[in-house]
């Protein structure tokens, strides 16, 4: 049986996500920047936390760790290469190896590039992928402690999963991503197609996450430095595909679109 998985939007834009083992009862919660709406959840829901399962150190990702120790005696799971700043860990995980939430078994990437020690859960089982801020619905994260090669990597191996895979990112950060996205590959008519639905759903006030994989592959920008059209847009087109993303993810950094 699958995961049950909540999404909880707190801040200005984060995504804190609940996955719930129906047969065991186990409950993890996936980077808590705050404690108060998990608790509230958990209260509702009648879910007995288990876990915290954190991708990478930002406060936005762990701020809530300590509370939610505190208040359920939970566990804390998140990156050896980075076990000295996220607070209050217990089990360190690294590239390779699996854990298990109840039942349900994750297979753990090493993604650095946003931050040297950020790791990704990829749960086969129930097809949902928790990559912090590593992979975005039509974007990637900052290079804040990486490099391009590294961040190429790191996405590249995400891609590699099955189209099927749910992208539960951390952020709600589409609809600008893609007034970007359609700059850098305008002739890309699967991407024109999603920003519309896009704006749509945003203009509702409804989530665009999470996306499909596949949807990505076809449509995301930074996993797409092999396109054509982005390459004849860049003026790249005999460059390699980490020269190719590297400039894409400069001229994202400097978008005000």
């Amino acid at each position: 049986m699958p995961l049950e998985i909540v999404q909880i939007p707190v801040l200005s834009d984060n995504y804190v996500y609940l996955a719930h083992d129906p047969a065991t009862g186990a409950t993890g919660v996936v980077d808590p920047a705050v404690h108060e709406p998990v608790l509230a959840t958990l209260e509702k829901r009648g879910w007995r936390l288990s876990h915290i399962l954190n991708t990478h150190h930002h406060p936005d990702h762990v701020g809530g760790n300590l509370a939610l120790k505190a208040a359920t005696g939970c566990q804390i799971v998140g990156p050896q290469a980075d076990a000295d700043r996220i607070p209050g860990i217990d089990v360190q995980l690294a590239d390779g190896e699996t854990w298990s939430l109840g039942g349900e078994e994750a297979r753990i990437f090493d993604v650095p590039g946003h931050t040297k020690g950020h790791i990704a859960f990829w749960f086969a089982g129930s097809k949902a992928l928790f990559c912090g801020d590593t992979l975005f619905a039509l974007g990637c994260g900052r290079l804040f402690e990486g490099t391009p090669a590294q961040m190429w990597q790191s996405l590249s191996r995400l891609a590699a999963l099955p189209d099927d895979t749910r992208i539960y990112c951390a952020h709600e950060y589409t609809e600008s991503n893609a007034r970007f996205a359609v700059t850098v590959e305008p002739g890309n008519a699967a991407l024109n197609a999603r920003y519309d639905a896009i704006r749509a759903a945003r203009a509702k006030g409804q989530p665009t996450v999470p996306s499909l994989l596949g949807e990505e592959k076809a449509t995301n920008p930074f996993l797409r430095p092999m396109s054509e059209n982005l390459r004849a847009t860049l003026g790249m087109m005999a460059a390699d595909d980490v020269t190719v993303f590297a400039e894409t993810r400069k001229r994202k950094d400097t978008f005000r679109g």
